[in-house]
């Protein structure tokens, strides 16, 4: 990978995060990569003397559905870029009574229910275990915590966020299943393989998910109308979290072993 360095913190925009109006615009860059086109074009910006690198996940126009994300390219052209920090705010759905639409999860767990995606670099002639026991940047989610709570937000510091294949909801037994049985906290569509690609990067990697429904175990079915209805009106407490949270990351990368997760496990 290229040693340019023109941006130190990656954000790849959820749902309804398209516009990255919340950092100084710089410029627009499209970059080729070894696994094809990335979600849309890179806008690179400063947030408060951070230079940033902004990905919208779904395309501007949201034409990407989650299991066609070409995450592959959008880590690999961050990290082309000198990113060493990606930020990824999501829209999920709750699967606990206590997490309401409105609040935020900062996972530190995920358990994987997609089916047919490209989960990794390492497909011909080297193999790859990467860990994911921990799969979440510990200094990156101190971080994020502390930012969400100054801004006084609503904020659980811990969270087991299930991914689905989508782009469909869930039936009523799979969410009560997903629930009741796996004990899951939250559920959504885009976080697999997004982190794991992260970790095999070397790249720090948080999850900052907004809750936009209960659902479909609660008694209201999901539907797109609502969740956008939540998102709208929280987009601006979103630019506010990612905002705080850039400008406030360090320049070095002391804390955590991100940096280092490839140390054993290539075969």
């Amino acid at each position: 990978m290229s040693s340019n360095h023109n941006a130190d913190v990656g954000i790849i925009g959820g749902t309804g995060l398209y516009d990255p109006n919340f950092f100084k615009y710089i410029k627009q860059v499209r970059l080729e990569t070894p696994y094809g086109e990335t979600s849309d074009l890179i806008t690179l910006g400063d947030c408060m003397g951070t230079p940033i690198a902004f990905i919208p996940r779904h395309g501007k126009k949201h034409t990407i559905p989650p299991h066609k994300i070409n995450s592959r390219a959008n880590i690999w052209a961050l990290r082309e870029l000198g990113v060493t920090r990606i930020l990824s705010p999501s829209v999920v759905g709750s699967l606990k009574k206590e997490l309401k639409p409105g609040d935020i999860v900062v996972s530190d767990q995920f358990i994987d229910f997609t089916r047919k995606r490209d989960y990794t670099y390492y497909e011909d002639g080297q193999i790859c275990h990467i860990s994911m026991a921990d799969p979440f940047c510990p200094e990156l989610r101190d971080i994020a915590i502390g930012c969400i709570k100054n801004l006084d937000y609503d904020v659980h510091i811990k969270g087991t966020y299930l991914c689905i294949e989508g782009p469909r909801f869930s039936t009523r037994a799979e969410s009560i299943f997903y629930k009741d049985v796996l004990g899951a906290d939250i559920i959504g569509m885009t976080l697999i393989p997004e982190c794991i690609l992260a970790r095999e990067a070397q790249l720090c990697y948080v999850s900052i998910a907004m809750i936009t429904d209960y659902d479909v175990w609660s008694d209201s079915p999901v539907s797109t109308k609502a969740v956008l209805e939540v998102l709208n009106r929280n987009i601006e407490r979103s630019k506010k979290i990612i905002s705080s949270i850039a400008s406030t990351i360090p320049a070095e990368r002391n804390i955590c072993n991100c940096s280092r997760a490839l140390e054993g496990a290539l075969i």
